[in-house]
Parts: C-alpha cells; sequence; structure tokens
C-alpha cells in the first residue's frame, strides 16, 4: 500500500497508537489556565539541582519516566527514545537519556521538535521498526533567555512581539497496534498520518518576533497537508500550531486566506493557550515545551475523552542560533504537522 500522498504528506494504515504521555511545567505555567491540567507543577526553576539546563533536562527525564509508569512500563522496556530541546546540542535530551539507558535518537526542530519526533516514532512504528516509544521534549526560560538572548541579570525589557520561552517538558507513548498493553492511560487515539514541512525564510532577523519568523512555516506546512490530502480546514474539529503566538496567529490567517484556506473557525495556538493574557507574557509562550506540554495536558485528553474526534497537531520552529544570529542571518523556521484522531474513526 501505498503511504505517500503528495510530495510532503503521508498516512499510516497500522494507526500507531498514543497511550500515555505526562508534562512536568514552571510555577508560572502552572499559575496559567491549564494549571490544574499538567501532573506536575514545579515550584523551584531548578528543581534543587545547579543549573536551569540541569534542571530542564531532570524535568524531561521525569516526563518520561511518568509516562511510562502510567502504563506500567520502564526505561528498559522502550525501543526508542526520540526527543529534543532548545540547548547546544540538544543537550537536555542528551542528558535525560543519558540516565534513562534507553536507544536515544536526538530530534531538533527548535519548537517544531514534539511533532517531528512524533512523526517519526509513528512511522518507525507502522514500519514494524519499534513496538514501544516515547517521544519527548523540553525548554526552560531562564536557559533559553541565557542562550538565545540575553542574561536574566540585565532586566532586558521584553519588545511587544516577544514571547515567553515555556519552563516545561513532557512525553508521548506511541506503540504498535497490537502491542499489548493491560490500562493504557490513553485507549482511543491513533496517529494516523501527517505532513513533513519544508524550510520557509521569509526574511525576518527579529529574534524577539518569533511569531512573524514561523507562521510562513506553518502556513506553508498547513496548506501542503490540505492539498496533498484534498481536504479543507473544516476536515478537522481542531488545527493545533504550536507557538506562533497572538502576531504570529494573525500572520497565519493572512497566508493562509492568501491560498484560499480560512483558519479563523477551528485554529487555535499553544502558545496563547498556556498562559492568559493578564500573565504579562506579550504575545504568549514558546519554546519546546510549550506545544509538548498542552498536546500532554489540553489536546490528548480531549482526544480521548471525544471532546475532539480528529486534530491536526503543526508544531512550529525557529531554526537559528546565536552563532547565526551574531552573523547577521535570517530566521529560516519549519513545521512539522501528525494527524490524530480517534482510532473509532
Amino acid at each position: 500500500m501505498k503511504k505517500k500522498i503528495g510530495r510532503q504528506s503521508f498516512i499510516l494504515p497500522l494507526k500507531p497508537r498514543i497511550v500515555s504521555s505526562a508534562a512536568f511545567v514552571g510555577n508560572k505555567e502552572g499559575d496559567g489556565p491549564l494549571g490544574k491540567m499538567f501532573d506536575v507543577v514545579c515550584k523551584d526553576d531548578t528543581v534543587g539541582l545547579d543549573s536551569w539546563e540541569q534542571a530542564e533536562s531532570r524535568m524531561l527525564q521525569s516526563a518520561v519516566k511518568l509516562a511510562l509508569r502510567k502504563i506500567d512500563r520502564s526505561p528498559e522496556d522502550i525501543d526508542i527514545f526520540l526527543g529534543g530541546d532548545l540547548l547546544s546540542q540538544i543537550i537536555s535530551a542528551g542528558f535525560a537519556a543519558r540516565e534513562l539507558r534507553s536507544p536515544f535518537m536526538g530530534m531538533y526542530g527548535a519548537c517544531s521538535t514534539m511533532a517531528e519526533s512524533i512523526i517519526t516514532a509513528a512511522m518507525l512504528t507502522d514500519g514494524g521498526f519499534s513496538d514501544l516509544s516515547i517521544c519527548g521534549a523540553s525548554s526552560h526560560f531562564s536557559s533559553s533567555e541565557r542562550e538565545f538572548r540575553y542574561p536574566l541579570e540585565m532586566g532586558t525589557q521584553s519588545s511587544p512581539t516577544s514571547q515567553r520561552t515555556v519552563t516545561g517538558a513532557a512525553a508521548v507513548a506511541i506503540c504498535s497496534s497490537d502491542y499489548k498493553i493491560e490500562d493504557p492511560f490513553y485507549s482511543d487515539i491513533a496517529v494516523v498520518g501527517g505532513t513533513i514541512g519544508s524550510v520557509q525564510d521569509y526574511g525576518i532577523t527579529d529574534a524577539s518576533n518569533m511569531g512573524a519568523a514561523m507562521a510562513p512555516a506553518a502556513a506553508s506546512t498547513i496548506c501542503t497537508h490540505f492539498a496533498d490530502y484534498g481536504i479543507c480546514p473544516d476536515h478537522y474539529d481542531r488545527i493545533f500550531t504550536g507557538d506562533l503566538g497572538s502576531f504570529g496567529t494573525q500572520m497565519l490567517y493572512e497566508l493562509c486566506d492568501a491560498k484560499g484556506y480560512d483558519l479563523s473557525n477551528n485554529h487555535s495556538d499553544c502558545g496563547m493557550i498556556i498562559f492568559s493574557p493578564d500573565q504579562n507574557v506579550m504575545c504568549g509562550g514558546s519554546g519546546c515545551g510549550c506545544c509538548a506540554s498542552v498536546l500532554s495536558a489540553r489536546i490528548l485528553p480531549d482526544l480521548n475523552s471525544g471532546k475532539l474526534s480528529r486534530i491536526l497537531f503543526v508544531a512550529t520552529g525557529a531554526l537559528l542560533s546565536p552563532l547565526s544570529a551574531l552573523q547577521g542571518e535570517t530566521i529560516p523556521s519549519i513545521a512539522h504537522a501528525a494527524v490524530l484522531e480517534r482510532k473509532s474513526l
């Protein structure tokens, strides 16, 4: 059976299952609209360790272990751990994998990493190369500020178009349709297809305006997905983008509208969901942990309960580095899409 659709999309006929997830977040995220939905809210952003980078890695490691514990599994049962983050050479995921001692594939798509990991794991599962895999992604406000912007000690003011990097880590367990789990945490969610993004660059150079940098990538992937599948936006109950924030979301609508697709009726952005306007986060949240945490705390439970039946999960990432920014490079971006639906469909 041909699984490729068009140039960038695919279907997964064996429908790999999502059977559990877990999300650890920081105190500010815990004070937001989804506060009660996260598994753990860490009151100390160092979680008792010596650095923010160590804390981020520990949060990711803990999220993986909790997601496995929910289905009565341990790291020794994982065929593949796929994960990544924003820090140099994805050290949070790499150090977490060191402690988990599971086969590891490091993933980097900046803030699109969770979707990239999910579609890669689902492809491996559908192809018979994995029975149980786990996907993870993390970010941390303080470690990201130190790497990409300015030391917190400088007390620099945020620009109106900026977004706050989410302190959060989440993990999602994916297994084959015939893998035996006596009591899955999620019983009725499948990954049935998706679209691999292509790098887009509209010449944005402002690292404080990630929404504008990533919106073209989100629009490209979403419009390609619709064209490849021959569908319209209302095919989905909801289309979730990763972390465009309010500015990037408006830009997304305009770009998609120019292609003949109206997203305004059934689109939500994780960066606008995780924080409330009164939390002083400018345009919303961002970071690998943003859409990963919202996926675990809000989206997957809504799918499992039947509140949602079919969604398009589109995580977006800005592919810059401190080095490229200092050299005056523009900010290329990527977006990957996963189709998640109830198995009964």
